[in-house]
């Protein structure tokens, strides 16, 4: 297995998931995050056909498909309390995420667990965007548009520590989320595995 496309994403400090999809494929890059603004280069990419289920995503280095970089699964489809596991290149483990459904009905609380960090609690950040994206999401009509404010999230070591920030891009079209790591033991394929899951799985 070809491990240069897995060190150039653990090489990141941040980086960023851009979401693009079409009437037939819907598909995430995650990109490097230049400091000049300039383009990024592709890390890693997912295509998945339309009307699938989103639990599951393999990502290449290629466009080609052939050098997988990572992918993740849900242990459980449509299951609001599943975990959703997160394996290498070789399907070894690597960590997993889960959303807190309790939690989320009015803020919304994802947990991701790494062995070496134990389990990681990422929450919006601000509570009154939380609230008012789900007064949003009950409007007739507006409901289908994007939500007009952007949100982010923080993640913390359960002792407080920072872990990594997930920032979605205000007035994006495409959906597109700006990740930092805080911990330099945050393995970046679990990191752009959530990111991904933030966006595919954040309505689930």
């Amino acid at each position: 297995m070809d491990d240069a496309p897995v060190a150039r994403l653990q090489a990141q400090d941040r980086f960023l998931v851009r979401q693009h999809f079409t009437v037939m494929v819907n598909r995430y890059d995650i990109v490097t995050w230049p400091a000049d603004g300039r383009p990024g280069e592709v890390l890693a990419t997912c295509q998945q056909k339309r009307m699938t289920f989103r639990e599951e995503a393999t990502f290449y280095a290629d466009p080609e498909r052939t050098r997988r970089v990572f992918r993740f699964k849900s242990r459980k489809k449509l299951d609001v309390r599943g975990e959703t596991d997160v394996f290498d290149a070789d399907d070894r483990p690597v960590g997993l995420f889960r959303k807190d459904f309790g939690t989320s009905l009015w803020r919304s609380t994802w947990y991701l667990a790494q062995p070496d960090l134990g389990e990681c609690r990422g929450q919006e950040r601000h509570q009154v965007v939380a609230v008012l994206r789900r007064v949003w999401q009950l409007i007739p009509f507006l409901g289908d548009l994007p939500f007009a404010w952007p949100y982010h999230f923080d993640f913390t070591t359960p002792d407080g520590r920072p872990v990594m920030t997930v920032e979605r891009t205000f007035g994006s079209i495409r959906d597109a989320y700006r990740v930092t790591i805080e911990d330099p033991a945050m393995d970046r394929r679990l990191a752009a595995a959530m990111a991904v899951g933030l966006d595919a799985l954040q309505s689930r």
